[in-house]
């Protein structure tokens, strides 16, 4: 990191400062044998369709795309 911070590449620089910043956090994302990885996937994945469907659609066509396709055809009426 001292490396990076000397580097002279105003990008690399900033990277390495905030990495150090987290250190801690870094090292146990490497260390630590478990993840939030999955449930942060989740949570991006329902905010992009939110995203998507904002102003466009009512809660049924969002429900729709956010259950599984077999617990949608109950919510169908």
């Amino acid at each position: 990191m001292d490396d990076a911070v000397n580097s002279g590449l105003v990008a690399i620089e900033r990277f390495a400062r905030v990495l150090h910043r987290d250190l801690d956090a870094v090292y146990n994302a490497i260390e630590l044998p478990w993840s939030n990885g999955q449930a942060e996937g989740q949570i991006n994945r329902l905010k992009t369709i939110k995203r998507a469907m904002y102003g466009r659609a009512g809660p049924e066509l969002l429900r729709a795309r956010v259950l599984p396709l077999d617990q949608n055809r109950h919510h169908i009426k």
